[in-house]
Formats: structure tokens, C-alpha cells, sequence
């Protein structure tokens, strides 16, 4: 082999190890400039920079103003309402006006999102719970009756916490359900439970006598 022809060869392996040596020296290197991006990826997005001129917008603002009515985390209006909570206390009182509409609703709501566990009249015998007890499969944990007397003793605003976030293995149902929605379920469970304990000298002589007559 000639001569010069080692000196290709040196020269040759030179280059060859010279695009690994520059992908080593950008992995590693530290620079003020982007890195290339042969396919823009989410890590590299067209954004605007505070102050920004975005002419998307009709005001060409780049920083949208708050939607309308949004509440900042920690000042909620009513916290009664919101957490049914005020002063660090469940409150017991519903925070809003009980109507034969909002019973309905929370009819409806409880049908759906509460009676599968539950059951239709709050027993905690819902099909759910009846097939998972069929089961034995030894990890379900029945759902409480809303009769206990644990349950008749708990404010409305516990109440109201236990759909919003939930209670030991019930899950939370505040991001299904809406709050209007929540407590007219709360509303429903207490009209169950007055159903269900419900002493006669509550009621009127007219209501009494109806009873009496739809008596077997």
C-alpha cells in the first residue's frame, strides 16, 4: 500500500469521528441560543412574552382579562355554599331556599349518581352494592344506609363535603356533579330521611287523615 494512502486513511477516520465529537459537544455544551429542533416539538411553541402585542385578540392584548364571575382560590363569596363550612363549622341550615323544584332535581341526581350504591330509598342496597356483595370477593366495603342514625346526625355541610370530596372509599363527585346540583341531592337525602323517621304529630290533621285513608 502506498504511503499517502495511510495518510487518507488517518485523515478519513479523522472526519468520520468528527460528527460524534460535535453531537458531544452540543449535548453537553451550555449556550444563550435554542437548540436546533429538526421537528418542533411541544417544547418549542410559538408563545408571547408578557406586555406582548398578540393581534389575535380584538384589544391585541397578550394577557386575557379573568372570566367573568371566576373567584380566586381561598375567597369564595359564601363559603357556606361553596364548602358548606362557615367559621371552620358544618353548617345546618340549607344555604339555599328548599322548593318543590330543587327536591325534584335532587330526586333525578340521586337516582343517578347516588343510588347504584345506595339504593333508590338511601338503604345502601343498590344494585351495585348488591352484586358486589353477591360477589364475595372480600375488598367491597358496603355503602352506608343515609338512615343511620350516624348519617341523621351529620349538618347538611357535611353532608354537602362528603358528595363534593368524598368519605373514606366513596370517591369525591364535586368535578361530576354541580354545586346547585349537590345540594339538591342534600335537599332529596333529607327529604328521605324525614320520610323515613317522620312521627306523625308533624303533620296536620289533614294530612294525618289522608294517610289514615290510603291505610291498607
Amino acid at each position: 500500500m502506498p504511503r499517502w494512502m495511510n495518510s487518507v486513511l488517518v485523515v478519513l477516520a479523522a472526519l468520520a469521528l468528527l460528527p460524534f465529537a460535535c453531537i458531544y459537544r452540543a449535548r453537553h455544551a451550555h449556550s444563550p441560543l435554542p437548540r436546533i429542533h429538526l421537528v418542533q416539538g411541544m417544547d418549542n411553541q410559538p408563545r408571547y412574552t408578557s406586555q406582548q402585542v398578540n393581534p389575535f385578540f380584538a384589544d391585541t392584548r397578550e394577557a386575557r382579562p379573568p372570566v367573568v364571575g371566576t373567584v380566586a382560590r381561598g375567597h369564595l363569596d359564601d363559603e357556606g355554599l361553596n364548602r358548606g363550612l362557615r367559621d371552620g363549622k358544618w353548617i345546618e341550615g340549607f344555604p339555599v331556599p328548599i322548593t318543590g323544584k330543587l327536591l325534584q332535581r335532587g330526586s333525578e341526581r340521586f337516582q343517578i349518581y347516588c343510588a347504584p350504591c345506595h339504593g333508590l330509598a338511601g338503604y345502601g342496597d343498590g344494585i351495585v352494592a348488591v352484586r358486589a356483595d353477591r360477589s364475595q370477593e372480600g375488598t367491597w366495603v358496603p355503602p352506608s344506609s343515609v338512615h343511620d342514625a350516624s348519617v341523621l346526625a351529620r349538618p347538611v355541610g357535611h353532608l354537602f363535603n362528603t358528595i363534593t370530596n368524598g368519605i373514606r372509599t366513596m370517591p369525591a363527585y364535586g368535578s361530576q356533579i354541580p354545586l346547585d346540583d349537590r345540594w339538591a341531592i342534600v335537599a332529596y337525602v333529607r327529604a328521605l330521611q324525614r320520610a323515613r323517621h317522620a312521627n306523625a304529630s308533624v303533620l296536620t290533621a289533614e294530612e294525618r287523615a289522608r294517610l289514615v285513608e290510603v291505610a291498607p
